[in-house]
């Protein structure tokens, strides 16, 4: 779990008999008072759910407003407008996160709704203890947005915020109180619904009570791949994940038959290029082919098609950098997030990754309501071939329009074997999510790492842009940066994710979350 406090709420709920949707309703709406940064009322995620042996997907993405347009980050000259895409209420999109949780509750709940808000209620009304790490990323994000004078309210509400003091949020607690008696209604109706109305009319944003009471969180097949004796439960379109990590997984297979012997040493040279060079054509499909499905036909069947995988990494070179430019989608043409992994003693498990995109979202807080409000529209492709804030580029399968859902790299994984929870995994951190997530699956079962080194072994991201850069999460080996930059990569050491696992290697689960984080790891054995 990201947070020690959602962790413990998430652990009291299984103790007092809920199942792990339960604690993982109570746990989120925790985390929208203790995790500001990412957790969330007013953002969206997705959810992977393995439930009495059957597998499910939540889609509670958020969506574009009903006045949004494919232009509307451009100015006269055709140029992007940087900023607006991230800052301030015109960045965000509709919020999912309520409808999802009311949705959850009413198809796998067992506790009543009242129950599970009541830990959240309490620590906005009483307050929390505010952890160092969090106190100071707070001020840290002040700094910045008074440096790059950027006009947001953020400061208002967690100025007070300071290390080892209450923290009381009382305009956030009200607005939960009210999602706890009236259930969804109590957010997207009445008084809620009406502060956001209002607060977007003042600001100059286009969020309305019509674009809220419309909202609907989606139930949709998961992405199921065969990886192995596994079998992968992940993420479907508009999340890029299952497919992209269903893929890169494949690809390392196929690549990995073609070396001597088989040996691919972890970290090594050979092992980092691979993988990167699959993520250059991982990333390739995803601009062109991946996108909200309800707007855009996206091809899944043919993107995991076991022959066009073999295509694919037939290509990849394992003693040269493939030419960037000359990387082009296969088919024939026709940083800040969280996530937290549960498991009940039946055996039912949730993966569930939910956000307001970088942290603290927009930087507005809606005044009256207490919440922050995310910043995903600029997952949107704003302009053909324009890099996000991540560097992801995009073209008509993500453009603008109203009602639609923006792409996502949320990667909510479930890993099955013989029918049991093999793995639960996930991550924040963007387009990074991606290579946090499928580097779990082979460390934890390709390397059978002992769990914490799972979540703690140096990572590794490349996108295809910027062109031969490879993102390093902590340092890897000196010998292999050496060998790799001697190749042609750059390099870039920045740390992204926040891996929160469960492994089940048959005797017993085991759970590990970032050393480097302020979540927490619990197990508890039962008869």
């Amino acid at each position: 779990m990201p947070d020690s406090f959602a962790a413990s709420v998430a652990m009291d709920v299984l103790n007092n008999g809920g199942n792990a949707v339960d604690a993982a309703i109570a746990a989120h709406f925790s985390l929208a008072v203790t995790l500001p940064e990412a957790g969330n009322i007013g953002g969206g995620g997705f959810m992977v759910i393995h439930y009495e042996g059957a597998n499910d997907f939540l889609d509670y993405r958020e969506v574009a407003p009903q006045n949004a347009h494919r232009d509307m980050y451009l100015n006269k000259d055709g140029e992007v407008n940087t900023n607006q895409s991230i800052y301030g209420v015109l960045a965000s999109g509709v919020p999912g996160s309520v409808s999802g949780m009311w949705a959850l509750h009413k198809k796998y709940g067992s506790m009543p709704w009242e129950q599970l808000l009541a830990p959240a209620v309490a620590l906005a009304k009483d307050g929390f203890v505010m952890p160092k790490m969090l106190a100071d990323s707070i001020a840290q994000y002040i700094e910045y947005l008074q440096e790059q004078n950027i006009s947001v309210n953020f400061a208002d509400y967690f100025a007070s915020a300071k290390a080892g003091k209450l923290f009381v949020q009382p305009e956030l607690a009200a607005t939960l109180s009210r999602i706890q008696t009236l259930g969804e209604d109590g957010f997207y109706k009445g008084e809620t619904a009406l502060l956001i109305e209002q607060f977007m009319q003042q600001h100059g944003g286009l969020i309305s009570r019509s674009d809220l009471v419309q909202y609907e969180s989606k139930w949709r097949a998961p992405i199921i791949s065969q990886w192995r004796e596994y079998k992968v439960i992940s993420a479907a379109p508009p999340s890029s994940g299952g497919i992209a990590v269903a893929q890169w997984l494949q690809m390392y297979d196929a690549v990995k038959a073609r070396v001597p012997n088989q040996t691919i040493a972890h970290n090594s040279p050979l092992y980092v290029h691979i993988l990167a060079e699959a993520g250059k054509r991982v990333f390739a499909d995803r601009a062109e082919y991946l996108g909200d499905p309800d707007f855009f036909e996206v091809p899944k069947t043919e993107l995991l098609a076991p022959e066009y995988i073999a295509k694919r990494a037939s290509s990849i070179n394992i003693n040269a950098i493939s030419d960037t430019s000359a990387i082009r989608p296969g088919l024939a043409q026709s940083e800040q997030t969280t996530h937290f992994s549960i498991v009940d003693k039946h055996g039912n498990a949730v993966s569930n990754t939910t956000t307001i995109n970088l942290g603290f979202g927009s930087g507005m807080v809606v005044a009256g309501a207490g919440f922050l409000l995310n910043d995903e529209m600029d997952d949107f492709s704003v302009k053909r071939g324009v890099p996000n804030f991540f560097g992801a580029v995009g073209g008509v399968a993500n453009e603008i329009q109203p009602f639609k859902r923006m792409l996502s790299s949320m990667t909510p994984t479930i890993v099955l074997k013989d029918g049991n929870i093999a793995m639960v995994t996930g991550s924040p951190g963007g387009t990074t999510i991606l290579s946090s997530v499928y580097l779990s699956i082979l460390n934890a079962l390709e390397f059978s790492m002992p769990v914490q080194s799972v979540v703690d072994s140096p990572r590794f991201h490349h996108q295809l842009l910027p062109k031969d850069e490879i993102w390093y999460h902590e340092a890897m080996p000196q010998e292999t940066m050496q060998a790799l930059e001697a190749m042609g990569y750059t390099s870039k050491t920045s740390q992204f994710g926040d891996l929160h696992i469960i492994v089940n290697r048959g005797n017993g689960l085991e759970a590990a979350s970032e050393a480097r984080g302020r979540g927490k790891a619990i197990v508890e054995n039962v008869d």
